[in-house]
């Protein structure tokens, strides 16, 4: 009976004690720290062993690596977390309506993750991403007909996307690496957001 009662005590002090006194951070990651007398600090914690204070501190991470955002059917919008859309409506500026699907490459400014974090929450995508990028989509597509989105404009147009969404994103830390178009629709489907 006592063996097995200092079998618990001793697991529960590696892992909820010494455990508590580390953060590892994963190669492409970064860790950010809240203090509850601080709150969340600036300074951002790179790959590698970390020390923390227990029951005072707690860390988060963050993927630094590109992200990709897919736009597709095959995307569940159940997961309201999740990095992507289904295919987003659109008019054209010869009023045809369409579904855009692709990609968007995103990463996340490692220095500014500590800001993400406190202004934003950890809910960036459904908050910032998502809307941003069903609205900007949106309007760049309005800018072009129908037949110039399929054909000869669609580098000219992933460029626009990728500058529009840019200027919106990168003031708030999320880079926009590139816009990628992979499928254009032109039977409407029930619009999104």
């Amino acid at each position: 009976m006592a063996d097995s009662l200092d079998k618990i005590m001793y697991s529960f002090v590696v892992e909820d004690v010494l455990k508590g006194f580390f953060i590892t951070v994963p190669p492409g990651y970064v860790a950010c720290v809240y203090d509850l007398g601080r709150g969340v600090l600036k300074k951002v914690l790179q790959p590698g062993l970390h020390l923390k204070i227990p029951f005072w501190q707690r860390a988060k991470l963050f993927n630094t690596q590109t992200l990709e955002y897919n736009i597709s059917k095959d995307f569940n919008l159940e997961n309201i977390r999740a990095l992507g859309d289904s295919p987003i409506g659109s008019v054209t500026l010869d009023s045809k309506n369409i579904q855009i699907e692709g990609t968007i490459l995103l990463r996340l400014d490692m220095e500014q993750i500590p800001y993400i974090w406190q202004n934003i929450g950890e809910d960036f995508v459904e908050k910032i991403i998502r809307p941003t990028i069903r609205s900007r989509l949106r309007m760049i597509a309005s800018l072009y007909s129908a037949q110039d989105i399929v054909s000869l404009q669609r580098n000219q147009i992933e460029v626009a996307i990728t500058n529009e969404l840019d200027r919106i994103f990168h003031p708030r830390g999320i880079h926009v690496e590139n816009v990628l178009l992979s499928e254009i629709g032109h039977q409407f489907v029930k619009s999104n957001g």
